[in-house]
């Protein structure tokens, strides 16, 4: 079996009525991955798999809406699973930012730029992008596909960084006229980016709740020369 991800969260920066920001479950067949905590994204990974089957946690930054349900998480875990070591990968300054960063409950593993883990059959390579805080992208890969994960990120980054993948979720948080504002995507850049590097299917995410999806779709396809996909809560894709 290769990899098959599924959209917890999509939102960018707050979820909307009810939806939830940046998150994605991660599963080979036997692994299990969660791919950023957004808030409002516990609830939904809940549908697909049991608490007590989450192998690891990955978090790109500390921005809040990256990894918020890590806390509800590991009040879960420790005051009603009784898990212990849960691993998660995340950028060294980020457990700073936790309510509890001793917690029992996580074995937080520092990771950075160029930085490789092996969780299970998942293999994962992280790279520093254009954000504010240090923002890791991720490549998974398992049974011969590869997911890439943008996290967030400005222009000044490339999924190059990470090679040929068969599916890349990227950002898009803005139309083109917002270009340059702060360091984020728009669906333009984006699907320019994933043409460049050779992507097989792009799936645009991390869009303000009230973007005009229609229209980030079409300018993300206008630069991607193909059709794009617009990530939608529980949408499920085979890698």
């Amino acid at each position: 079996m290769g990899l098959t991800v599924t959209v917890l969260g999509s939102d960018g920066s707050y979820p909307g009525a009810g939806g939830a920001c940046s998150s994605y479950l991660v599963d080979d067949g036997s692994t299990r991955i969660w791919l950023d905590a957004g808030s409002g994204s516990m609830a939904n990974l809940q549908q697909y798999v049991d608490l007590t089957d989450v192998d690891a946690v990955i978090l790109s930054h500390e921005h809040p809406d990256h990894w918020a349900d890590l806390e509800g998480f590991q009040v879960a875990c420790h005051w009603r699973l009784g898990r212990r070591g849960v691993p998660v990968y995340a950028p060294a300054g980020l457990r700073r930012r936790t309510y509890e960063p001793d917690t029992p409950a996580f074995a937080f593993h520092d990771v950075g730029d160029r930085d490789r883990v092996e969780i299970g059959g998942i293999a994962v390579a992280f790279s520093r992008t254009d954000h504010g805080p240090v923002t890791l992208a991720a490549r998974l890969d398992a049974g011969g596909r590869s997911l890439g994960y943008s996290a967030d990120s400005g222009p000044g980054w490339s999924f190059d960084a990470l090679g040929p993948v068969d599916l890349a979720l990227c950002e898009a948080t803005f139309t083109h006229e917002q270009e340059g504002t702060v360091k984020h995507l728009s669906a333009r850049q984006a699907g320019a980016m994933a043409r460049a590097a050779g992507v097989g299917r792009l799936v645009l995410t991390h869009l303000w709740p009230d973007a005009d999806r229609e229209r980030i779709r079409s300018e993300g396809a206008d630069a991607y020369g193909d059709t794009v996909d617009v990530a939608e809560q529980h949408a499920r894709y085979e890698v």
